[in-house]
């Protein structure tokens, strides 16, 4: 049961509370900041999705917190009771177990119904995966879009994935390591073989950033007896090199086959390598070429 006695927060400026969305750190604990820490340690209440790992990172810096827990199968359940807590004046933090909450993380409806009761929101920015994936990946940082997880149907997946074939700017997936290689054979397939880089372990003892094309990164994971640690991939945006024409790969196949000057994979080679078209993409539309040429 949650007291409603305290209210200790000297930056409070009305009768209700305020709501405090903080970042903590995606791996190495030492990356939690000075004003997250005085945050974690004056609130009345920390929604945490996860508890214990919370209460750990903050045991760490001698902090004793007061807390719920709020994460995706409960926030449904929790949000109301918070909102309730906030409008009775007291303060409430949300933490995820990394990085900032509502970036692919338990925090968005909270903080969505907080704003529709007009209670003050304050961020305390600090570790995002994406942005520390993004400076250090040397894709091009100008302009990105943030996809985070896809649906793990296939299906729905590919969908998704139609729709940023023309996008121009780097695209940043999040994933597990189990579906890592699944998700790199997905966009290789729709979106061609684009420049991309994989970050797994940020920050940690093991932190790695494997750069290449898709093809590249396929083949490297492909080759590991496992692969750890949660993953972070950014692929580069559409270019001129990897928009798909299907007619223009079509005229394109079809004039070399006929030409009979090189072997079927030494053709589908050249051409994936000068569309950017990932070698599966063209070698089934080359088989289908031949296929249909030998029944004429």
């Amino acid at each position: 049961m949650l007291s409603t006695s305290r209210t200790n927060n000297p930056a409070r400026t009305d009768q209700r509370g305020i709501l405090y969305v903080v970042a903590t750190p995606i791996g190495n604990l030492q990356d939690i900041t000075l004003r997250a820490l005085d945050v974690l340690g004056s609130v009345d209440i920390i929604a945490a999705e996860d508890t214990r790992k919370t209460g750990r990172l903050l045991k760490n810096r001698g902090i004793q917190g007061r807390f719920i827990s709020y994460h995706e199968h409960n926030e449904q359940q929790r949000c109301p009771l918070l909102i309730k807590k906030l409008e009775s004046g007291l303060s409430v933090a949300i933490v995820s177990n990394a990085g900032t909450p509502s970036i692919s993380d338990p925090g968005f409806r909270l903080v969505q119904s907080a704003i529709e009761r007009n209670i003050k929101i304050i961020p305390i920015p600090g570790a995002a995966a994406v942005v520390t994936a993004l400076s250090a990946s040397g894709l091009p940082s100008d302009g990105f879009v943030f996809i985070g997880f896809l649906a793990r149907k296939k299906g729905q997946r590919a969908k998704k994935l139609k729709t940023l074939q023309n996008v121009p700017w780097t695209l940043i997936f999040y994933e597990s390591p189990k579906r890592i290689t699944r998700l790199i054979d997905d966009i290789l397939t729709l979106l061609g073989d684009r420049s991309a880089v994989l970050a797994r372990e940020m920050t940690k003892r093991h932190e790695e950033f494997v750069r290449g094309r898709l093809s590249d990164l396929l083949q490297n994971l492909n080759e590991r007896s496992n692969i750890k640690g949660e993953c972070t991939l950014l692929v580069a945006g559409k270019s001129d090199e990897t928009v798909y024409n299907p007619e223009s790969l079509k005229e394109n196949l079809t004039t070399r086959l006929k030409q009979k000057k090189l072997t079927l994979s030494k053709i589908v080679q050249e051409v994936a390598a000068e569309t950017g078209l990932s070698k599966k993409l063209v070698y089934t539309e080359a088989l289908n070429i031949k296929r249909k040429t030998n029944q004429e």
